[in-house]
């Protein structure tokens, strides 16, 4: 099989790269040589190449270049200068998303094969990113969990599970992000009693795109809410949506899973449109790709119920291999009759088969929390909401296990001549 390749190299590196290339014209073709960033993101959405070859000092790389080549199943490997200058753009690429590198004087042959191996489908390839490799970094230890807070349009409760969750994983002791993505009505700042004058989630995610994000450049734009909870707060603004830019929110989620034990995403409810490709879906896309548990939420009342139905319907579609767990707020036999939790759970088994139903109670002191700017942790202590959360926290890391990673032999890009090369 022949793979094809497009290049974009700067300078003389390019002519000397087709030159070596040539005896293996079998094996690897040059199907394009593209001017610029916009050349090759053409070359790649149009499906003429399999993969390409940048030179790191390429004008106009960021996190969305990287982002855009991986969502076209596009390889990407970045041609490097030799000797310091190199391990310096290596070390900028890596924190914009890529994963493949070969120094620029290489063997032909050896280039080559790292092509190949960049169409290699290699579950791990975006977890290859070694976001916590800066002397700066503040946390050494395996990557953390991410746990997206979604559910259907209205106010069902997300804001509320997502900031007591992340303070019930800090009052375990375990170091917890809270991060408000909600890019239709950012609140948890305002949740929390917190002086929000420019939202910290924004100032990451463009160092992100900038490729100058690290765990410790995280924590400094990281609002401490209490020990072991930090805040990225959003944009109460909504025309801001458009700075959350998909890319570069997936590499702050990545760099926030590297220092922080668990990483909580509060998104807006709902989508637009199916599938969730463009605007602010592609935000919700994003989070729920990286999410490790999606929790979705759902009001315990009539209407929140038929809405949580059908959200829990575009499951397959949205987020097709994320584990999942169902969450109904507010419950209390008011709104849905006696006993309201063997109502709500026979209800939902029956019209969508949803099992395991995780039910949250009706408590006024969650409303006397919000009023105080305060988690139900510090604020209400022995409340059965907060109980049923700190459940739900307890339920989540028994949950979440370590992924798998497949055998190196079991990996195989169908160039396998190329990946022969030494």
């Amino acid at each position: 099989m022949t793979l094809p390749v497009a290049v974009a190299i700067p300078g003389a590196g390019e002519a000397r790269l087709l030159t070596g290339w040539e005896p293996l014209r079998r094996e690897l073709v040059v199907v394009r040589r593209c001017a610029d960033v916009a050349d090759v993101l053409a070359v790649a959405a149009a499906g003429l190449v399999r993969a390409v070859v940048l030179g790191a000092d390429l004008p106009g790389c960021d996190t969305e270049t990287v982002g855009t080549l991986r969502r076209h199943r596009t390889g990407l490997v970045v041609l490097l200068p030799p000797g310091a200058a190199g391990e310096q753009e290596e070390r900028r690429w890596r924190a914009l998303g890529a994963t493949r590198f070969a120094v620029a004087d290489a063997a032909p042959a050896d280039l080559a094969r790292q092509v190949a191996l960049s169409v290699s489908p290699d579950p791990r390839e975006p977890a290859a990113v070694d976001v916590a490799a800066d002397a700066e970094a503040t946390w050494t230890g395996a990557p953390g969990r991410v746990v997206a807070v979604w559910g259907p349009h209205g106010s069902c409760g997300r804001t509320t599970i997502a900031t007591n969750l992340a303070a019930e994983f800090a009052a375990a002791g375990e170091r917890a992000l809270l991060v408000d993505a909600d890019t239709r009505g950012a609140s948890v700042a305002q949740a929390l009693g917190v002086l929000d004058e420019a939202p910290s989630l924004l100032a990451a995610v463009r160092a992100a795109a900038e490729g100058r994000l690290d765990v410790a450049g995280l924590v400094r734009r990281t609002t401490t809410v209490a020990d072991g909870l930090g805040l990225l707060s959003g944009s109460g603004d909504p025309s801001r949506w458009s700075e959350v830019r998909p890319a570069a929110l997936r590499r702050t989620l990545e760099v926030a899973a590297a220092g922080h034990d668990w990483t909580i995403v509060d998104v807006p409810g709902g989508c637009d449109d199916l599938p969730l490709e463009s605007g602010r879906d592609a935000v919700l896309a994003t989070v729920l790709d990286v999410a490790d548990v999606v929790l979705v939420v759902g009001a315990a009342d009539p209407v929140g119920l038929q809405r949580l139905v059908r959200t829990w319907g575009t499951l397959p579609e949205v987020a097709p291999d994320a584990v999942v767990v169902p969450v109904v707020n507010r419950v209390r036999p008011g709104a849905v009759g006696n006993p309201p939790v063997r109502r709500i759970t026979a209800l939902l088994r029956r019209t969508a088969g949803i099992e395991d139903v995780v039910t949250v109670p009706h408590d006024d002191a969650a409303d006397a929390a919000l009023l105080a700017g305060r988690t139900l942790a510090e604020h209400a202590g022995r409340s059965v909401v907060r109980r049923a959360v700190r459940d739900l926290a307890v339920r989540l890391e028994a949950l979440v296990d370590a992924p798998a990673t497949p055998p190196e032999d079991e990996l195989t890009s169908g160039f396998d001549p190329l990946l022969a090369r030494s």
